[in-house]
């Protein structure tokens, strides 16, 4: 035979390549399609990972140290962890939320056990750990994912019998599964990261770095291409487009920055956008060297953001410091006379630079954290920079603390199901009653038509599953060795098909995987499977119930609330700190707390909603485009108010007055379906003067980009519903 191109030998025998064809050294086509994208190879490497650390805990206790309670804890720990809970990232992302969950499992745990000594203490305790459990979830992506399963061992040790001698056997089962689960997690199927918010913003600073070098340079304006770049670069940043486990929405302070970062890198390129060319030839000195200042200090954010720069003071914030000293200096001086034009873009070039500034700040504290908190005679924008962590989970849960708040309604739906399930096992000495108590916390959704909708396919999938469970039962007896070698097999598939297939899928197969397990905990007949199908149906009845009862809407209506509270707040806003500014007394304009707030429950309101099944009968609008209007009312104002300058002569306050009181206008009737808004790039009011104080181009600058978000709100109106997940 002659010799393979590749270096293989064509003959039977495995040469270098192997047999039939050449070696990949990535392994055999199994485990490279197991390492593959997509949604069913994830599942496919999650469910590998939970069933090797539930087995082998499982194994291990019942088997190897014949503790039949931490052989239980052992694996319930481990799937509860895992294939209830739904932390997103990757293996070595979710072990970093596993290891701060650890101790809260403990604590569980012991509650769980010392509260089941009667139905009334474990009712109680359901009820106030179910709802504090579930409404932890006002902290960000990773506490809600990890929530479901941290119920769960509550819910397990919270029945009879009353055991308290068991707890170490308890704890010590559950951390094993738990520590095994870390372990999967981090060196089992390594998994690649999605890119960081971090780097998205880095790119997005990049992309205005660019800008403003071509602002900088004839003809002052920027061409088409460089136009759609700045504008997908702030699309990018659009929390609905980021990966769930990349999203900077947890309480810290670097959260928080990195949010404010993003929120700031979209504003900054929005304005860069909309800059106009100088009127006239380009001044050799002046204002105009604020975009070159800008520009050098949004490359060096970048070079920060994305590790291109070395860490610490080194890293290099003099672009930064020079942009904020250079935007001092000319917001101190008061501009030569010159035309309206000219005034206007010296106003919208500091509000550039306020803003590349702001970003600077923010990127410093994500990376460097309270050590980069600005001096305390910088605006309040950076309000958390200062706080410590307790300071900052406590305003995001306080903020939500109230029956306006989605993670509120959440928490009292679940708090309530859970409670009414542990009272029914309870009174009736229901058989496995947790499973009564699983059911309704797994089946139970944000809106009583995803319940109905999950309920019937649990059912379905419950009653299936039982039928095989029951002719398994019945044919192998007490035969554990067969049950004990079927598990991993059965667990492998349960967990693999469950989450790409739905919960009728998921629901079936598990019946069979806990039949399987309580077959090697205790002898076991087919009635093991109809004491499943009465706690599933009992469990999914009380999950519709509370589903109907508790805010049966989820985020679709209170999206829309919430929203129209934003916008209204935004008005008020709008309204006075105008009339502060014009009448040169900036005490006077009231505390923004309420429009932080009204932020808070709108961003919150819209974080469910996308994960909502839409209920359009209409028109639908750019909710994120809503909440960025709001950001640039807080931002605009506390910029405004944090100058000084004298009162606006009557000319200009009552400009400024009519163009308040249109876009205030606007605010109040967005985002209801179009027709009084006004066509895009209609302005509010008469044109502006030509002279005033550079505090009137400031905020006519400020004015004139509210009045292009709501351009922006009103076109986005009169889409279909095909664009509802903006």
């Amino acid at each position: 035979m002659g010799a393979d191109p590749d270096g293989g030998n064509r003959g039977g025998r495995a040469g270098p390549t192997g047999p039939r064809g050449p070696l990949d050294p990535r392994g055999p086509h199994w485990l490279r399609r197991l390492r593959g994208p997509g949604p069913k190879a994830l599942a496919a490497r999650r469910a590998v990972r939970t069933t090797l650390a539930a087995c082998v805990g499982f194994y291990l206790c019942l088997y190897g140290l014949d503790d039949s309670v931490a052989a239980t804890y052992a694996l319930f720990g481990a799937v509860s962890m895992a294939a209830l809970s739904h932390i997103p990232g990757t293996g070595p992302q979710r072990a970093a939320v596993l290891v701060w969950t650890l101790p809260v499992a403990w604590v569980l745990v012991t509650a769980g056990t010392y509260l089941a000594v009667r139905t009334w203490s474990a009712v109680l305790g359901v009820l106030v750990i179910g709802f504090a459990v579930a409404f932890v979830a006002a902290a960000g992506p990773k506490a809600a994912g990890a929530s479901p399963g941290l119920q769960l061992l509550y819910i397990l040790p919270c029945f009879p019998p009353y055991l308290p001698d068991t707890l170490g056997s308890r704890l010590a089962g559950a951390t094993l599964g738990i520590v095994l689960l870390i372990l999967a997690e981090a060196f089992l199927l390594p998994e690649r990261r999605d890119t960081s918010y971090a780097r998205l913003v880095a790119r997005a600073s990049a992309t205005a770095a660019r800008c403003t070098a071509e602002l900088d340079r004839p003809p002052y304006a920027l061409s088409p291409a460089a136009t759609e770049a700045a504008r997908a670069a702030g699309e990018s940043l659009r929390p609905s487009l980021v990966a769930e486990a990349e999203r900077p929405a947890g309480p810290g302070l670097r959260e928080r920055a990195l949010a404010h970062a993003g929120l700031a890198a979209r504003t900054l390129l929005a304005r860069l956008a909309r800059l106009t060319p100088p009127a006239g030839p380009r001044p050799p000195q002046g204002p105009l060297d604020l975009l070159a200042a800008a520009g050098r200090a949004v490359a060096e954010t970048s070079a920060k953001l994305s590790g291109t720069a070395q860490e610490g003071r080194a890293v290099g914030t003099e672009a930064a410091d020079a942009l904020r000293q250079a935007r001092r200096e000319a917001t101190a001086q008061d501009p030569p006379l010159s035309t309206s034009a000219v005034l206007r873009r010296r106003a919208a070039l500091l509000e550039v630079a306020d803003v590349t500034a702001a970003l600077a700040t923010a990127a410093d504290l994500a990376l460097r954290g309270r050590a980069a908190a600005p001096s305390k005679d910088e605006p309040g924008r950076f309000w958390y920079a200062r706080k410590r962590a307790p300071q900052l989970w406590w305003h995001r849960l306080a903020g939500h603390a109230g029956p306006r708040s989605v993670y509120f309604q959440n928490a009292v739906r679940i708090g309530l199901a859970l409670a009414a399930a542990r009272t029914v096992a309870g009174l009736d000495s229901l058989p496995h009653g947790f499973w009564a108590m699983l059911a309704a916390l797994t089946l139970t959704r944000t809106t009583v038509a995803q319940t109905r909708t999950s309920v019937r396919q649990a059912l379905t999938g419950t009653l299936i599953g039982a039928l095989v469970a029951g002719v398994v039962l019945a044919t192998v007896a007490g035969h554990t060795t067969v049950y004990a070698v079927a598990l991993p097999f059965v667990m492998l598939v349960a967990f693999s098909v469950g989450p790409v297939r739905g919960v009728g899928w998921a629901q079936g197969m598990f019946t069979v995987v806990v039949s399987l397990v309580f077959a090697q905990l205790a002898p076991a007949t087919w009635q093991l499977a109809e004491v499943r199908i009465l706690d599933v149906v009992i469990g999914s009845l009380i999950g519709m119930v509370f589903g109907l009862l508790a805010w049966p809407r989820g985020a679709q209506r209170e999206l829309r609330r919430s929203a129209s509270v934003l916008l209204r707040t935004a008005a008020k806003t709008v309204e006075d700190t105008t009339a502060a500014v014009v009448a040169a007394r900036p005490a006077d304009a009231p505390d923004d707390e309420p429009l932080q707030h009204a932020l808070i429950m709108a961003e919150s309101a819209f974080a469910q909603y996308q994960s909502e099944p839409r209920e359009h009968t209409g028109p639908v609008a750019d909710w994120q485009a809503v909440l960025m209007t709001g950001h640039h009312v807080l931002w605009g104002s506390r910029r405004l108010l944090a100058r000084s300058g004298p009162a606006f002569d009557p000319e200009a306050a009552a400009w400024a007055d009519t163009h308040a009181a249109g876009v205030a206008d606007g605010l109040r009737r967005a985002p209801a379906p179009p027709g009084a808004e006004p066509a895009p790039g209609a302005p509010y009011g008469p044109a502006a003067p030509e002279l005033g104080p550079p505090l009137f181009f400031a905020a006519a600058i400020w004015l004139d980009a509210l009045t292009a978000d709501l351009t922006r709100m009103a076109a986005v109106d009169r889409v279909t519903s095909g664009s509802a997940g903006r």
